[in-house]
């Protein structure tokens, strides 16, 4: 990440808004700006598969099911946040990653400039290459978007629904719809 550029960027903003960038409230805002980047795309050169390859041995097959993962992520098209929460569902044989590492999947992904769809998919593709022996993914997204809630259409607290389903989820509808009840 080239922090000096992000710097540049945001003085550049603040002078086509008409701010003033030596007044005292906004004179380390480049520097606090190229921080939160930082943070906010920290997902961008990780690979979520660092954290998916350690698995635990199962005596036999299962379903795992974690719900409410919060996340946090910046829409690629406005650069303004959306947030809300995940979850997953998967199928396995005999093998299951631990619990966190399915929320760091999650946090890899809502790190990086994002849509809600494209995210959801991503998840559940990590997921089902990056467990051995994944026979089965679902993953549920609940997020407001902050362009639909603060600017546009202006409807604060509207909730936007996203859903990947791939192997077992796929072609077992009692599975697929005893899990959608679950999730």
């Amino acid at each position: 990440m080239d922090r000096e550029k992000i710097k540049q960027a945001t003085l550049m903003f603040l002078e086509a808004i008409g701010e003033d960038t030596d007044r005292p409230g906004l004179k380390d805002t480049p520097e606090r700006v190229a921080n939160m980047c930082e943070e906010l795309f920290q997902g961008m050169d990780t690979d979520p598969s660092t954290h998916l390859c350690k698995t635990f041995e199962m005596a036999e097959p299962g379903l795992v099911i974690e719900k409410e993962i919060n996340f946090y992520s910046v829409c690629e098209h406005h650069l303004l946040p959306f947030f809300g929460n995940v979850s997953i569902a998967y199928t396995y044989t005999d093998k299951v990653t631990g619990l966190s590492k399915l929320a760091r999947t999650v946090e890899v992904y809502a790190r990086r400039p994002q849509i809600q769809e494209r995210m959801t998919r991503e998840i559940g593709e990590a997921i089902m290459s990056g467990i051995d022996g994944c026979t089965g993914v679902m993953v549920r997204i609940e997020a407001e978007h902050m362009c639909m809630s603060m600017r546009g259409i202006k409807k604060p607290g509207t909730k936007t629904v996203t859903l990947y389903a791939s192997g077992r989820f796929e072609t077992d509808m009692k599975l697929r719809e005893e899990t959608l009840a679950l999730l």
